[in-house]
């Protein structure tokens, strides 16, 4: 095997907060004649034990029911240790598609990266976190914008902190807003970035997906689909945050939200998500879920969360 091909000594991860266009931007990646961008690559960091590598055994057994692990179709050498066997499946991206640059996908804990890769480089996506909460609860993952908004706050406090860890040169930030309003220039800033240069076929990812040309029409959503209410509850929350990236705030005067209207909203938030699950996968399912993990039937657990997954690839773009 060609040495360039079975080791990746300096992988390219897009961080960012879920619902910021991270999937829209790895399609362009991927349709890159020299750059394969594998899609969520969670896994590697999320059975993290205490900052530590799980074990292998424990690692296997959460594959077995890990959507995302499941739809990559990444194939398990058990004669590697950790670091080496998540290193393998970005290895296999890089054999299967015949592409030189490799990366993938990674929302949350992407901190935990640089212990397997040392020399990582990032591309951060940041979108307006108006337009992040919203998503969010349109998704279900929050029942109100006060709490959608936790991921994006989450995501962008742990990039500040990984940032200035960093050298210059290995990462670079980008805005959703102008990935959409003008992606050509943007990507053949993060083309040069990568090391390689702008290829017309990045713009051709309609023909291999659902997702379409970028539409100017869905930036500052929030405008529109937010009531002047929900703008306030948000920018009381997130102002400093959205400031410091550039974006301007309403003119809506401001709101003050005091501890206990903080328990109601996440009270609030949490009953909605309750209800919206129980629309989503159906009564049995969340009964039956609950059920085997207090009993701590595994076997079961595990028919149940294939289930799960089965709805979730369904209904997510």
């Amino acid at each position: 095997m060609n040495d360039n091909f079975s080791v990746i000594a300096q992988p390219i991860f897009l961080i960012g907060a879920e619902r910021s266009g991270t999937t829209l931007l790895r399609l362009m990646l991927d349709c890159h004649s020299n750059i394969a961008f594998h899609s969520e690559f969670e896994f590697v960091v999320d059975y993290f034990q205490n900052e530590n590598y799980p074990s292998l055994d424990d690692f296997y057994d959460h594959l077995a029911t890990d959507r995302l692990f499941q739809s990559s179709n990444f194939e398990i050498d058990y004669t590697l240790n950790y670091p080496q066997l998540v290193n393998s499946f970005l290895v296999q991206k890089r054999i299967n598609t015949g592409k030189y640059f490799v990366g993938a996908t990674v929302h949350r804990h992407f901190d935990r990266l640089l212990k397997i890769w040392s020399g990582a480089k990032f591309i951060h996506i940041i979108r307006d976190g108006r337009d992040v909460a919203r998503s969010c609860v349109n998704m279900n993952w929050a029942g109100n914008v006060w709490t959608g908004s936790d991921r994006w706050i989450e995501v962008e406090k742990l990039w500040s902190e990984l940032k200035s860890t960093l050298p210059e040169d290995r990462y670079i930030e980008i805005n959703y807003e102008a990935l959409i309003v003008n992606p050509k220039n943007t990507l053949s800033s993060l083309c040069e970035f990568i090391g390689t240069s702008y290829n017309l076929s990045m713009l051709s990812y309609p023909e291999t997906s659902t997702y379409n040309l970028p539409n100017p029409k869905l930036i500052q959503q929030w405008k529109s689909k937010l009531s002047p209410w929900e703008v306030r509850l948000l920018e009381a929350k997130i102002d400093n945050t959205l400031i410091e990236y550039g974006y301007e705030l309403s003119h809506f005067s401001p709101l003050t939200v005091n501890s206990l209207f903080q328990r109601i909203l996440k009270l609030h938030s949490k009953l909605n998500v309750i209800v919206g699950r129980i629309n989503i996968y159906g009564l049995p399912l969340i009964l039956f879920s609950f059920l085997s993990r207090h009993l701590r039937l595994k076997q079961w657990q595990k028919q149940i969360q294939l289930q799960s997954n089965t709805v979730d690839t369904a209904r997510l773009k």
